[in-house]
């Protein structure tokens, strides 16, 4: 079974946008890259099948309020089931609130007063606020440092050196009342508050409590351990505020240990040390072809906007900036002239002190609401390039960060390829050598996927970049590439993230997919297509690989046999996403790939399982070229005779599914035998069966986006 390697922090109705980034700052650092910590809405709670691959759900600040309106019923039915089969649930202040059995706050004021049951009851009593006096929503009136002492008893392989106290964030949490008394119901108290509180406690003063809840683990805490100081503002004109900040960051190395301490007592794999919040890295843009490059940069001059003389891309995701040499601007400098296209050329770009003032207008704007008149008043393009210069140059990886809002920087590389101090964790060279001799043995004359390539070391996600930026996306010729050696946001099917630490092969790939073809080689064949391409450029990779046992699961999955087991499990390798969009007279689809290469997190490597059975390790370049290859050859196949018997066949040989038998949940639990799928619409194909394996002669057809099959379960249910 795949390890749990989701940490999923609530970031719907109730919970408030600071402290959701608070959440994902801190555990990010201390978990990654062993976790995806992602945020989640109320409706991937309640209808997506979250709970098999999350490690640690989370739930921040806000108002539990929000909470109980979403969830209540069948959200905490499901967050219920999760923790008492072995989950672990993490709630900061409101959500500490909201996992008590009763929610006391500020009962005697008519404007602040909430209480009233609440569902989970993790803590078996009344969580009562204020804690201390002074809290104002939307506002850091009530906001100090308070003085959190450690119960070092409740945690094992406490350090030494570890202080008794330190000072963390607080803004409107409780007390856990009675928390003392509560033992005998499996409760500890984890921290205290040493200074006198605004409510009766009772028996003790508890302010995070742990608790076992059947199988699994709870933490509910009163303050903010989560937030971290650098991340908090000092405004102008508020002395007070800035001291709070002071005081929690001269104990914030005992804050960050008691942190770890928190998520190791939950079950979950810590960092020794915070790790630093990666920066985005370039963008080397490359070729083939001589004048591919300069071509391909030339076709981008219409959505260009100069700012500064340099070029940059504003799309509806990112802002790419696109640095050229000088016999590039002159030649693209003509090409605007001629083509009469009205250019505003812009001073200089922010930088230095301008920068670090642009971030501290933007931390004061995130504490104040948004003003409702500037949805009438849209920025310009170069308006919109300055407020993201200005951010990339403040951004620290000391701090959070929003990579959206990051300029991403596109180097082409016009007259030879990016060199190994360019690129140091890919090699070019050997990229486009073995993609030109993988093509030549598929037999791919012209061919057109791979042969464009964008490469970074670390990128949002290689997905993301191509689909969520529709003018850009326009703008590429079919089989364009994309490719990094980290990802910090991957993304997967419904809830699930693709973890992309660095040893992972990542790339999405463009094709162009006319509408002409909708009948004879309908879209959703392409995800099978893809699956077979991968499976087909293992194989492919070099004489002697050609026997490695991949399976393929549908509609888009690949599993790879561990060898040497008496049971010869099966092992996630690869997820396949396909997204498409509306683009003239064809489908844009974007097509992302990831494989767990070389690094064991989060589970098993396929190079690990090579070793085993006596293969030399796969290396990215020449595995992404033999699979783009492979793509181009299936892919062309399939557009000249649409799912054909020889793709077919192909198909069933790699697949797990031959005559398995299977439950179908949106049927009433009917059992029945896979049968294949259809040649039409791609649609997998099953027969009822009755009185254990007696086939009724009744078939059942299900499409793959609306419907998830669970192999090891023999499990199909439908998506919500």
């Amino acid at each position: 079974m795949a390890a749990k390697m989701n940490v999923m922090v609530y970031s719907g109705t109730g919970s408030t946008t600071e402290s959701v980034r608070h959440c994902l700052f801190t555990l990010r650092r201390l978990l990654s890259p062993s976790y995806a910590v992602i945020p989640v809405t109320g409706d991937v709670l309640i209808k997506e099948p979250w709970m098999a691959s999350c490690a640690l759900l989370v739930f921040p600040g806000g108002a539990d309020l929000g909470y109980c309106r979403t969830l209540n019923g069948e959200g905490n039915r499901r967050i219920t089931h999760y923790v008492k089969n072995g989950g672990s649930y993490l709630g900061f202040c409101a959500g500490g609130y909201y996992g008590s059995a009763k929610c006391e706050f500020e009962p005697e004021n008519p404007d602040l007063a909430v209480v009233g049951s609440r569902e989970l009851e993790f803590f078996p009593g009344v969580c009562r606020g204020l804690a201390f006096p002074g809290f104002v929503y939307h506002s850091e009136s009530g906001a100090r440092a308070a003085d959190l002492y450690i119960h070092k008893t409740a945690f094992s392989d406490v350090k030494d050196e570890l202080s008794d106290s330190f000072k963390s964030y607080y803004n409107g949490g409780g007390v856990f009342v009675d928390a003392k008394t509560l033992e005998s119901h499996g409760v500890e108290i984890l921290a205290s508050y040493t200074e006198d509180l605004h409510v009766d406690s009772g028996e003790g003063k508890a302010a995070i409590v742990y608790r076992k809840v059947g199988q699994g683990n709870v933490i509910l805490t009163g303050p903010h351990p989560e937030f971290t100081p650098t991340n908090l503002a000092k405004p102008i004109n508020n002395p007070d505020y800035s001291s709070i900040i002071d005081a929690i960051t001269v104990t914030d190395s005992t804050r960050v240990a008691f942190m770890r301490l928190l998520l190791s007592k939950l079950g979950l794999n810590v960092n020794e040390e915070p790790q630093a919040v990666p920066f985005l890295s370039r963008l080397h843009l490359s070729s083939h072809k001589p004048a591919g490059v300069t071509d391909l940069t030339a076709s981008w001059s219409e959505i260009f906007t100069i700012v500064d003389g340099e070029d940059y891309i504003v799309d509806a995701n990112d802002i790419f900036h696109v640095k050229q040499n000088e016999a590039t601007f002159s030649v693209q400098g003509l090409t605007r002239a001629v083509s009469d296209i009205a250019v505003e050329v812009l001073p200089k770009a922010l930088v230095g002190q301008d920068a670090k003032k642009a971030s501290l207008v933007e931390e004061q704007s995130r504490q104040n609401k948004q003003n409702p008149d500037e949805d009438n008043n849209p920025k310009s393009r170069e308006e919109q390039i300055r407020e993201r210069v200005a951010y990339t140059e403040s951004a620290s990886p000391d701090r959070d960060i929003d990579y959206d809002k990051i300029v991403k920087r596109i180097v082409p590389h016009e007259n030879e390829l990016p060199t190994k101090r360019d690129t140091p964790f890919f090699n070019h060279e050997s990229y486009y050598a073995n993609l030109a001799h993988h093509h030549q043995k598929a037999q791919n004359h012209g061919p057109t996927f791979g042969t464009s390539l964008l490469y970074a070391e670390v990128t949002t996600s290689t997905s993301t970049i191509l689909e969520k930026n529709p003018s850009l996306l326009r703008n590429l010729p079919d089989g364009f590439t994309v490719t990094a050696t980290t990802q910090v946001a991957g993304r997967g099917r419904g809830s699930n993230v693709w973890i992309a630490p660095p040893g992972a092969l990542m790339f999405s790939t463009v094709i162009r997919h006319s509408f002409s073809l909708t009948q004879s080689a309908p879209v959703i064949f392409v995800q099978y297509v893809a699956a077979l391409a991968v499976a087909q450029g293992i194989k492919n990779y070099a004489p002697g690989y050609e026997n490695v046992t991949v399976k393929l699961k549908w509609p888009n999955d690949i599993y790879a046999q561990i060898p040497g087991s008496p049971t010869n499990p099966l092992v996630k390798i690869v997820g396949i996403l396909v997204n498409s969009s509306y683009s003239g007279s064809d489908y844009s689809l974007t097509v992302g790939i990831g494989l767990n290469l070389d690094n064991p997190l989060p589970t098993i490597s396929f190079n690990s399982l090579l070793s085993a059975i006596g293969l030399k390790a796969m290396t990215n370049e020449k595995l992404l070229a033999s699979i783009l290859a492979s793509f181009e050859s299936l892919y062309r196949n399939f557009c000249q005779s649409g799912w054909n018997r020889e793709l077919e066949e192909l198909y069933y040989e790699n697949w797990l599914h031959s005559g398995q038998v299977v439950t179908l949940e949106a049927h009433g639990g009917m059992k029945a035998r896979v049968k294949g799928i259809t040649r039409d619409w791609g649609l997998l194909l099953a027969e009822e069966l009755s009185g254990g394996e007696n086939p009724t002669g009744r078939i059942v057809s299900l499409q793959s986006d609306s419907n998830r099959f669970d192999f090891f379960k023999g499990l199909i249910s439908r998506k919500v």
